[in-house]
């Protein structure tokens, strides 16, 4: 899957907890993630600080305002991407939850970076082969 496939996806599929999702939709919608945030910032920064005159703290705090429903849409896509990541290598969704201890980020990149099984598995049908 190429850059604007997995961006279309990960659009559209931004509360689908079901499925996989394969290593190349992963990494190219991450990507287009943080192209999209760093765009965000420079452009209501300079819209609000360029044409409306606000000092340093005022862009700060409508950048923050701005910011807010992009984060909140971006954690729940990227929660869900990671969570069909997981599926793909035949593991639940609930061992994300191993990012919130100390070492548990380790085995959930791992498990990320590593190829999806062959064929369909319990969560559905390899996404390489649709």
């Amino acid at each position: 899957m190429g850059f604007v496939d997995a961006t279309k996806n990960y659009f559209i599929r931004w509360i689908d907890f079901q499925g996989r999702s394969s290593r190349s939709e992963y990494w190219w919608a991450l990507l287009s993630v943080l192209l999209i945030s760093i765009a965000i910032i420079p452009f209501f920064g300079g819209v609000f600080g360029g044409i409306v005159g606000l000092s340093d703290l005022e862009i700060d705090n409508v950048i923050s305002i701005v910011m807010l429903p992009w984060q909140i849409f971006s954690f729940v896509a990227s929660l869900s991407l990671v969570i069909r990541r997981l599926h793909d290598t035949e593991r639940s969704g609930w061992w994300y939850l191993l990012v919130f201890t100390i070492i548990g980020t380790i085995p959930l990149l791992i498990w990320i970076c590593t190829k999806g099984t062959d064929g369909d598995n319990m969560f559905g049908s390899d996404p390489l082969l649709s």
